[in-house]
């Protein structure tokens, strides 16, 4: 199998980051907030290989322990996200008539409300722990998910392998897993990379805003804001992780576009 040039260099950051996240307390020189230098904003040198942070902290540490967390809560967004709203969708899809309008109606109401201020309102009254980011995030994202799950689903429901599988006796589990979900993949595939990139900017906007991931944790958007005021004396240390978002989200991209190339949209069942 070969691979396009643009998809292996998306498969390797994509893997490094992966990888740095869940090898974190191995690969980094000093623990996530332990103060390391008397001096702040320390220029990148052998021993501090990023400088250090606004505390005197090691930026580098910093970084990979930030990257840990920012990949854990995205990645465990996203898969409440999809779990969540492809089986709503897929449901929705199946039932038709009052339950399917009294659903879809449920979800244009909540994405009427912009996430981010939603996210902001609810995360405002409650404590702001990972486990709520996680849901918070996951089940407000779970309304794109349904909506293009439920699109899709409503195409194949008509297809005649379903119909044939209605006539057998089928119930709504078998259909909704074995007939709908195969041939729903590919979009939902690449929708996958797209939430996940959605995630990553959504939590780390969350924590620039001071109501995301609180210190002493790290993650990429916290350590944005932490080193935000040292931009105005030409410090670089806020844009180290503004680095490591965008790449991340590039390479994502790119291993997401090729799963699509990959793949075919609605196959003609599984047969």
């Amino acid at each position: 199998m070969r691979i396009p040039i643009a998809a292996l260099i998306g498969l390797i950051f994509t893997f490094a980051y992966f990888f740095v996240a869940i090898f974190a307390p191995w690969i980094a020189p000093y623990s996530m907030a332990e103060v390391v230098s008397r001096d702040v904003w320390l220029p990148p040198s052998s021993e501090f290989l990023l400088g250090t942070d606004n505390l005197g902290r090691d930026l580098l540490s910093r970084m990979i322990y930030g990257g840990r967390t920012t990949i854990f809560i995205a990645t465990a967004a996203t898969i409440l996200s999809f779990t969540t709203g492809s089986i709503l969708g897929f449901l929705a899809a199946v039932l038709g008539g009052w339950a399917d309008q009294a659903m879809s109606r449920f979800v244009d109401l909540i994405m009427s409300i912009p996430s981010l201020i939603f996210a902001l309102v609810v995360l405002s009254v409650m404590p702001v722990t990972v486990p709520v980011l996680i849901v918070v995030m996951g089940l407000l994202d779970s309304t794109r998910v349904y909506r293009l799950a439920r699109a899709v689903a409503v195409d194949i429901n008509v297809m005649d392998y379903v119909e044939a599988a209605k006539l057998r006796g089928e119930g709504r589990g078998w259909i909704i897993f074995r007939e709908i979900l195969p041939n729903a993949l590919s979009p939902l595939i690449a929708e996958m990379g797209l939430r996940f990139i959605f995630m990553v900017l959504f939590v780390s906007t969350l924590s620039f805003l001071g109501l995301g991931v609180q210190p002493p944790q790290a993650d990429w958007g916290g350590i944005v804001k932490e080193n935000a005021d040292g931009i105005v004396y030409g410090i670089g240390a806020a844009l180290y992780p503004a680095v490591a978002i965008a790449t991340l989200a590039i390479s994502v991209n790119l291993v997401a576009d090729w799963i699509l190339n990959r793949t075919t949209s609605l196959k003609g069942g599984r047969g």
